[in-house]
């Protein structure tokens, strides 16, 4: 029900490209130029500086913006107060989730969840748990599933299970024939580690710490984005990791790794975030719940 001109700004004010917002609004450039140019004719006001392919908000266009996101906030709640009247179970759903849970947890979560609930379109971004904790705080995303606790104190945080990390090599690796592998050991053996701000490696750093040894110290080849990649590389034999067991099936079954326990245990929470003291729809909360049950049983 807002305006369409709003909506327009809205979209160009995000990207600071006239071009992006009209691919995200399925419009025309002309189209979008126009919507801008009425708004701006309504306020009497350049919201826009347009210098080449450049775009940036003046300070009138910081204000509108300011504005603009309440309305539109306010906008989409009512939308979706009316439908939870009517008994609809219907809408969007704005998931992030960082990659182990991604790629090893979260599809059949939403894939039951989508056959329960065939009217709500989710959609699923992926990154590090610092970039989920992130969008969920600025509002772009309404849930993320990350591989820690989130400190961000604009979340509300909630532990849902746990996950065991393990090191992993290929079985001619001299770390293959032990049961346990200390701390220590590590520092003897090249190691392919996760990018910094994802949740593995920051559960592995603070692990190391407590067993009393700096990460720095680690003979660490080189660092990856993706579990799948890491995986990947540890197969070559050019070192070992240390990855989720959640992770790790396929390559088990195969025989391409073998996961060797830490000694003592490394277990690392997973936790769902959502933002403090603002308004979720029942379709967030009922994900919420859903993801909480799924994910505990997943990793009981």
């Amino acid at each position: 029900m807002a305006d369409r001109r709003l909506q327009v700004f809205h979209a160009v004010a995000k990207h600071l490209s006239f071009t992006k917002a009209g691919e995200a609004l399925h419009m025309t450039q002309p189209a979008v130029t126009f919507q801008i140019k009425q708004l701006e004719e309504r306020f009497n006001t350049r919201l826009f500086e347009r210098g080449g392919a450049r775009v940036s908000l003046t300070a009138a266009g910081e204000v509108v913006l300011d504005y603009a996101e309440r309305i539109l906030g306010l906008s989409n709640e009512l939308d979706i107060r009316i439908a939870e009247m009517t008994g609809q179970m219907s809408g969007s759903l704005l998931v992030g989730a960082s990659t182990t849970i991604a790629e090893f947890m979260l599809p059949p979560i939403l894939g039951e969840f989508n056959v329960r609930y065939p009217q709500v379109r989710a959609r699923l971004t992926v990154a590090n748990s610092d970039a989920i904790s992130n969008a969920v705080a600025a509002h772009t995303l309404d849930i993320g599933l990350i591989e820690s606790k989130a400190t961000h104190p604009a979340l509300q945080c909630e532990v849902c299970g746990d996950d065991e990390l393990q090191v992993v090599c290929t079985p001619g690796h001299p770390l293959a024939s032990r049961t346990e592998v200390d701390a220590r050991s590590l520092l003897a053996h090249d190691f392919i580690a996760r990018e910094p701000g994802s949740g593995t490696r920051e559960v592995t750093d603070d692990y190391l710490r407590a067993c009393g040894i700096d990460p720095g110290k680690l003979k660490t080849l080189m660092e990856l984005t993706s579990p799948e990649a890491l995986k990947g590389v540890v197969a070559t034999g050019l070192g070992c990791s240390i990855v989720s067991r959640a992770s790790f099936e396929k390559e088990r079954q195969l025989g391409s790794l073998i996961a060797i326990p830490l000694r003592p245990p490394l277990r690392r929470t997973l936790s769902l975030v959502y933002p403090k003291e603002r308004f979720r729809s029942r379709v967030v909360l009922t994900f919420v719940d859903f993801a909480k049950a799924k994910l505990h049983e997943l990793t009981a």
